[in-house]
């Protein structure tokens, strides 16, 4: 049984992918820089808007942010919802005591106003996005501050849940066990390949005891 388990949000826990391309899309175009279509988005949108926007918009890089969140926060709320097996693995872990927490690259302001939008606060003993920690995910920074209320160090009794890459990549930095939801976003899975691998949530928490104080987890699809 895992003593505290760190998930991602977007594309793990929760949906919000048309907002996200579309906001990256209305400052792309606003620079005259071509928009992305939803197969090299999916591929390119991993990293916090700090690391990734002065490599895309170069020194001007703070005018598209504001453009970005400008967007992004009129809509966010509009089409966000939780994926399949999302709120039942959360209540399942919630109930055997497991210290839950997040830890995102999106901006913790919104990260947290969608967590309250959907009344998850409650699972999580912190909600860690971009920015809230010095550096940002892959790095260790944010893993600790999420792990600070537990009391717990990093370590194999920890799960990192992701659908990404990068997410595989801060498991193993941290020396975390991780566990790829999904198809797999991203080519670093040679480098930080998954411990355990499932569909969505909803494979995994089929797998979690319903009874008793133990949880077995198989290897996954």
């Amino acid at each position: 049984m895992p003593r505290a388990v760190l998930y991602d949000w977007d594309n793990t826990l929760v949906d919000n992918w048309g907002t996200v391309r579309a906001a990256l899309n209305h400052a792309l175009d606003a620079f005259g820089l071509p928009t992305w279509d939803e197969e090299e988005a999916r591929v390119r949108i991993k990293q916090s808007l700090r690391d990734s926007f002065p490599r895309i918009f170069g020194e001007r890089w703070t005018e598209a942010r504001d453009l970005f969140y400008a967007y992004f926060a009129a809509h966010h709320l509009d089409h966000l919802r939780p994926l399949p097996g999302a709120e039942d693995l959360l209540r399942r872990f919630a109930e055997r005591g497991v210290y839950q927490a997040v830890v995102s690259n999106k901006t913790g302001k919104f990260l947290r106003a969608e967590a309250e939008a959907l009344g998850w606060t409650g699972f999580f003993g912190a909600l860690v996005g971009a920015q809230d920690a010095p550096f940002d995910k892959p790095h260790i920074a944010p893993v600790r501050m999420a792990l600070g209320p537990s009391g717990l160090e990093p370590g194999p009794q920890v799960w990192f849940l992701g659908d990404a890459d990068i997410d595989m990549e801060c498991a193993h930095g941290a020396g975390l066990l991780p566990v790829l939801i999904g198809q797999g976003e991203g080519s670093g899975f040679d480098r930080f390949p998954p411990a355990h691998r499932h569909a969505d949530c909803a494979a995994l928490c089929g797998l979690v005891g319903v009874g008793g104080d133990t949880i077995s987890v198989q290897s996954g699809v």
